[in-house]
């Protein structure tokens, strides 16, 4: 396992995961919830059997020399949560569902990974009263989303290993300290996207990605800003919130994990191997498409 990582310290090509503590989001007082109050609430579910597409939202296959995986998610954090009317409604112009605290702790704004919340499969990650959410018919939803922490396999001097990626991919991070899987990382400074820490065998090492993926099918009438992570998928049937429910509405937040995560696969063997002669480089880590569904 010695040379198992010393190319690892060049994943600094692409890498991405983790979990922590968790508090509570708010920028304002939370909303009161009782008996007599209908929610929206919003719920991840990952889901590598689903489409994988592009940053224009079009279906995309895996290059010829590229291998791929759909990695295994145990966590995921967003800071920012928006319905949008329709395919021109502009980013922010929209109804705003949910904004994570952002500080200047680290220099320039930032989100504030100290007060993430990382949420599971079916876990819920925000509840708000329905009679908070402004009355309409919403076709897009928009999720900008900030930290990522999944396993990935890998494959050293003939044998399979299992690490775990904790990936920042919002547009600007301030993290004091994350703990990837058993290890904590110490950082306090601000990180921009595609930083990552990977953890295997009680081994750490850190990084900076380029970029990630991030799908918008209506990026040609309403654009995101680079480096940004909204992603941008379509309900199946628009959402309408009247106001006058009188049950919680649950938003599933289906994200595509279906081989997202890419790399020039060197000697065609499809098996991720950092650590190979020659060596495979990671190419993309981004979530592959946001299918929003309700019930």
């Amino acid at each position: 396992m010695k040379n198992i990582f010393i190319l690892f310290t060049c994943l600094s090509l692409f890498l991405f995961s983790c979990s922590k503590k968790e508090k509570e989001p708010w920028t304002q007082e939370p909303p009161t919830n009782n008996s007599n109050t209908s929610n929206l609430v919003f719920k991840f579910h990952f889901d590598s059997t689903l489409a994988r597409l592009d940053n224009f939202g079009n279906p995309a296959t895996i290059p010829a020399g590229n291998a791929a995986q759909s990695p295994k998610f145990h966590g995921m954090s967003a800071h920012y949560i928006e319905f949008a009317q329709d395919s021109t409604t502009q980013l922010g112009a929209g109804e705003i569902i949910y904004h994570a605290p952002e500080t200047t702790a680290g220099g320039s704004n930032a989100t504030d990974f100290d007060q993430a919340v990382i949420k599971g499969e079916g876990e819920t990650f925000y509840s708000i009263p329905l009679s908070q959410v402004a009355a309409g018919t919403y076709k897009w939803m928009r999720v900008s989303l900030t930290y990522q922490n999944y396993d990935i396999r890998f494959l050293e001097s003939g044998n399979h290993y299992t690490g775990r990626l904790a990936s920042f991919v919002g547009f600007n991070t301030y993290i004091s300290n994350y703990t990837i899987d058993t290890q904590t990382i110490l950082v306090y400074a601000n990180k921009l996207q595609g930083y990552w820490g990977f953890e295997t065998q009680g081994l750490t090492f850190e990084g900076q990605a380029p970029g990630t993926t991030v799908p918008n099918p209506i990026s040609g009438t309403s654009p995101i800003p680079p480096g940004s992570c909204v992603v941008t998928g379509a309900f199946a049937t628009p959402l309408t919130i009247t106001g006058n429910e009188t049950q919680d509405v649950t938003v599933y937040v289906n994200v595509s994990t279906n081989n997202s995560f890419e790399w020039k696969d060197a000697n065609g063997d499809g098996f991720y191997e950092p650590n190979g002669t020659p060596a495979d480089t990671l190419v993309d880590m981004g979530l592959r498409g946001l299918f929003p569904t309700y019930q």
